[in-house]
């Protein structure tokens, strides 16, 4: 029967149910306690949000059960998809002629173990081919992780300085790959080794299109990265802190290439009355040492953008952004199922749903290393949006944002904005 006493309870064993494929050495591993510990309501609700934050389960439940005079902590999950074929349109500064079209192929725990394996062809405006692959628990007993990927891109300029040195558009080859080995210390601590290469070939050489002063760089790097992550739900945290930090070595000083890039990713979440929650996030990058390439500036307006200056570009050798946002459910947490509908795996017609609302500001700026920080350099802006959650498969974004000069703009998002 189910546990009706008082909480903290302890906790004598624990049962996984529904795991057809993940072996239950996983989800023990995201888990804060142990067996023989005492558990509150609060402590076991962070844990089951870790447990969804593998992204491997449409459906997570714990409940404790009194058997005799023990108390069996019974873990109920349900597999979600592990195939994704799927196929994307992108729109390179929403311009039609810029359009980037393929397939993101996922493969996903395959031996039960979270692995991952992600193919992506594109073609079209910047045409790509990548490989990636992703395992855990590459050796067991001491939480070493690997991961690793070589792509090849045929790549328009991001650089606007780059393209009026060249004048005019233009397209760089980039080849390369790296191999990527971690240790997980605890469920909270990660650090990361990287070794790549990378081949990158300019259509002619003029002063900062490359690093090594030739039209061809031949760039080896190595970086370590440390992650400090208590988040309870990787997808839509609520609570917790996240910490990232890494530094590259570019070049090595090979080809006369040697510059270094620093980035740091500081985010933090908590509920400040039921459940209206706040984030906030701090994140830079910076790039110095001989020679930083215009292909390796540090831009905004690509993968880190400023809401209310969604589309505007700006590049130089560092980044800084700020953001602060408020969230308050309108639906939340809803176990949606499917299954009536034929044919369809049972595993695609399970979801966990959820519907919000929330409050927005970001700021930030680009920076050149000889420059003095001014906050009239800053680009603000500030909104409103609805976030629709459709886990595990997608988080969609509405917003409305104002940026300065009382410019406004309607923002269609994928993903979580931090």
């Amino acid at each position: 029967m189910l546990y009706t006493g008082n909480y903290p309870v302890r906790i004598d064993s624990i049962k996984v149910k529904g795991n057809k494929i993940t072996q239950k050495d996983v989800i023990f591993r995201e888990l804060t306690f142990s067996i023989g510990d005492t558990v509150t309501k609060k402590i076991l609700n962070y844990n089951l949000n870790r447990i969804y934050s593998l992204d491997l389960f449409t459906k997570v439940e714990l409940n404790v059960k009194e058997t005799g005079n023990k108390n069996v902590l019974i873990i109920n999950v349900e597999e979600s998809w592990y195939i994704y074929p799927i196929p994307f349109i992108e729109l390179e500064d929403r311009n039609i002629k810029k359009l980037s079209y393929g397939i993101d192929f996922f493969l996903r725990n395959f031996r039960g173990e979270n692995e991952s394996i992600r193919i992506r062809g594109a073609l079209g405006y910047d045409p790509t081919i990548l490989l990636y692959y992703e395992r855990p628990y590459l050796i067991r007993k001491d939480n070493i992780n690997f991961s690793g990927q070589i792509f090849y891109q045929n790549a328009s300029n991001k650089s606007n300085r780059a393209a009026q040195l060249y004048g005019g558009d233009f397209r760089q080859k980039f080849i390369g790959g790296y191999l990527d080995f971690g240790k997980r210390f605890n469920i909270y601590n990660k650090a990361d080794f990287q070794f790549g290469y990378y081949y990158i070939e300019s259509p002619r050489f003029f002063p900062g299109i490359s690093a090594s002063g030739k039209r061809i760089d031949h760039e080896f790097t190595f970086g370590i990265s440390y992650l400090f992550d208590t988040r309870d739900l990787a997808q839509f945290p609520s609570v917790g802190t996240y910490a990232f930090s890494m530094i590259q070595f570019k070049g090595l000083g090979i080809d006369n290439i040697n510059y270094q890039v620093v980035n740091f990713d500081f985010r933090e979440y908590f509920r400040i009355f039921n459940e209206l929650r706040v984030k906030g996030r701090f994140t830079s990058r910076l790039a110095f040492g001989k020679l930083v390439p215009y292909y390796d500036y540090s831009f905004i307006g690509y993968q880190e953008r400023i809401r209310g200056h969604y589309n505007q570009i700006e590049e130089g050798d560092n980044y800084y952004l700020g953001s602060f946002e408020l969230n308050y459910p309108i639906i939340k947490d809803v176990n949606v199922n499917l299954d009536f509908l034929p044919i369809i795996p049972r595993s695609l017609l399970s979801y966990r749903f959820a519907f919000y609302m929330e409050l927005f500001m970001d700021t930030g700026t680009t920076m050149m290393n000889n420059q003095r920080f001014n906050v009239d350099y800053l680009k603000s802006g500030y909104g409103a949006g609805l976030i629709f959650l459709i886990l595990p498969y997608n988080i969609l974004r509405i917003e409305y944002a104002l940026g300065q000069q009382k410019h406004s703009e309607w923002i269609l998002g994928l993903g979580l904005s931090f």
